[in-house]
């Protein structure tokens, strides 16, 4: 009876193991084969600079290579489409913009992909802006702006990046959120915007980091408020707009890893790990900090929450504030302040 029993015993252990050993090994195998992130904007850019910088770490976390293939065009919506369609399985991931997963989808009628098809990872990074004054314009901070545009109704201007990019948010979210009008002038980026704002042509523009803080440090723009809920290490003695009055004003641009829905769990899970401890290192860091950005990593579960704030934060005002998607133009000067 006792050799019965021992035998028995000794079989289903011999079960279990053949049950359990191939399943750890599977587990173990990820990945098995070369990474592909698709990125959805050209070469030389922000986020492409940024997944460069943590291709080494995450390389040697994983033990396998990232292939780098870049997707470019329609606001990121091409590549995460790209990203959406692709097999489940952990090999095809996509460094996606805040624009493609939270603005787009409400500016478009038809859309190449539903955000819904996409799993998140982390989130990378946040580009924060800061708006500024021209000289010339007798407005150091939110208060002073606010007052200014009550004075005149209508008659200021916020220059800004280009027509549903981030900066156009930010500049009608700080319109709406303060109580004011003033009209929001499109330019094709940065770099014009703040030359005329530096001109005095436009009173006001909402710029980012780079193509502002020296002008800032050097007197030659008035910073009025930097719009993420944190000072920048870069600009420590910039007040947020929130702490100057605008109560729960954050706007940020900002970009971060997704995969395929239904891609499986585990897997979502080591991607997490070898990403966020890649943004966690200080030369990276660091790198990111140059571009304007700040290094974001959080949980699958704290970004996938994130992207649902922000969805609905940019569709609630895109439908108050009539924001319709359509091409920049180079406005006519209009600062005489």
């Amino acid at each position: 009876m006792f050799h019965v029993a021992r035998r028995r015993i000794l079989a289903a252990l011999t079960a279990a193991t053949f049950v359990v050993l191939p399943l750890e090994a599977v587990e173990a195998a990820y990945p098995e084969q070369l990474i592909k992130i698709i990125v959805t904007f050209p070469p030389g850019g922000s986020a492409d600079t940024v997944i460069r910088a943590l291709e080494p770490l995450v390389t040697a976390e994983l033990k396998q290579s990232l292939v780098i293939e870049n997707r470019a065009g329609a606001g990121g919506n091409i590549g995460m489409a790209a990203v959406a369609q692709a097999k489940p399985d952990g090999y095809t991931l996509g460094v996606a913009p805040a624009g493609a997963l939270t603005v787009n989808p409400h500016l478009n009628s038809s859309m190449p992909f539903d955000p819904k098809d996409l799993a998140p990872i982390t989130l990378l990074a946040e580009i924060p802006f800061v708006l500024v004054a021209s000289a010339s314009v007798a407005a150091h901070n939110a208060t002073e702006t606010i007052a200014l545009a009550k004075a005149k109704p209508g008659a200021l201007s916020i220059g800004h990046g280009g027509n549903s990019t981030a900066m156009h948010l930010t500049a009608a979210l700080f319109t709406q959120k303060a109580g004011i009008s003033m009209e929001l002038v499109p330019y094709r980026g940065t770099a014009p915007a703040a030359v005329d704002v530096l001109a005095g042509h436009v009173p006001f523009a909402v710029l980012d980091i780079p193509a502002s803080r020296q002008l800032i440090l050097e007197g030659k723009l008035n910073a009025v408020g930097v719009s993420s809920a944190r000072r920048l290490p870069s600009l420590p003695d910039v007040p947020t707009l929130a702490e100057s009055g605008i109560a729960g004003f954050e706007s940020v641009g900002w970009f971060g890893l997704v995969a395929p829905s239904g891609t499986p769990a585990d897997v979502i899970s080591r991607l997490n790990e070898a990403f966020t401890k890649a943004l966690k290192d200080p030369a990276v860091a660091e790198k990111i900090r140059t571009l304007g950005a700040e290094p974001a990593p959080t949980s699958p579960e704290q970004f996938g929450r994130f992207i649902q704030s922000e969805s609905t934060k940019w569709g609630k005002l895109i439908s108050e504030a009539g924001i319709k998607a359509k091409k920049a133009a180079y406005p006519k000067t209009r600062c005489d302040m």
